[in-house]
């Protein structure tokens, strides 16, 4: 089923499976995504609601809460500002991750964080650590939803799965930090 939203960009799931069954992994950025994943494949994908305020957009915190509600765990990637990233863009960035970890807090989801440098290591073993070679680990991953990924601003959708999938692997088989 493909819902199209018109504040929430585009949603996606797999049919009669709760989001419980599965990790969320989320990309936090405006341009990121929620990602449902299980032993099964993908539950679930959500591009990050967001609303408009003036010229800006944020995160939609209602919209988060909604898609993550229902969720067992998520694990989100600890984001930090970059090197020559502008103040404004440093603090959008910023403030969308506040408001995925405060809606977690507030619907009492246990999350685990999860650096970009740790998850692409163990997902992206001999791949370029770039926006496609994302797109394409999960295209192979799961040919079945290749679909999601198909198009170049689907790298927040990519990433957000990948960092569900190191999540579900790890709390499967907890792996000493």
């Amino acid at each position: 089923t493909l819902m199209v939203e018109a504040s929430h960009g585009a949603s996606w799931t797999s049919g009669p499976h709760g989001a419980s069954e599965g990790v969320c992994g989320v990309d936090p950025g405006l341009a990121g995504a929620l990602v449902v994943v299980s032993a099964e494949g993908i539950v679930a994908c959500h591009d990050m609601p967001t609303l408009r305020l003036g010229s800006k957009r944020r995160v939609d915190p209602a919209g988060v809460a909604d898609i993550l509600a229902g969720v067992g765990h998520a694990v989100v990637e600890r984001v930090h500002s970059m090197p020559k990233q502008g103040v404004a863009s440093s603090f959008s960035f910023g403030l969308s991750f506040g408001v995925v970890l405060g809606v977690l807090a507030g619907l009492c989801i246990p999350y685990s964080l999860v650096t970009p440098q740790r998850w692409k290591k163990e997902m992206m073993e001999g791949q370029q650590r770039e926006k496609d070679a994302s797109r394409m680990v999960a295209r192979q991953l799961w040919p079945l939803s290749a679909v999601l990924f198909k198009r170049k601003k689907d790298h927040g959708r990519a990433d957000a799965a990948l960092i569900g999938e190191w999540g579900r692997r790890r709390l499967a088989r907890p792996i000493p930090p």
